[in-house]
């Protein structure tokens, strides 16, 4: 699982708008419900980019561990605290609908 300990705008600040299309730098998905998941496994999200009304890509700094935590959340075995979940996805929708 991530780190929660780590400077998040430090980490921010150091990636260039470059390394937001690296797939060795972020891991990327325009799954609400993958999103949300990764949050409540402590995972960052760098970025939504909304250049198309209808979806948002999430970007999320790629750290050990951030694939099998999509993985799980597919295939139905990964677990997580409810309230968690919810209050990660309403901030989600809300970073969504407030831009």
């Amino acid at each position: 699982m991530a780190n929660n300990k780590t400077n998040k705008s430090s980490m921010s600040e150091g990636l260039r708008h470059s390394q937001l299309d690296d797939p060795s730098v972020v891991f990327t998905t325009y799954d609400l419900g993958v999103s949300t998941a990764l949050l409540c496994a402590g995972f960052q999200l760098l970025s939504v980019h909304k250049a198309d009304p209808r979806k948002a890509l999430f970007i999320f700094q790629k750290e050990d561990g951030i694939e099998d935590v999509a993985d799980r959340y597919f295939s139905d075995r990964l677990e997580v605290k409810a309230r968690s979940f919810f209050d990660h996805l309403k901030a989600l929708k809300n970073k969504l609908y407030s831009e």
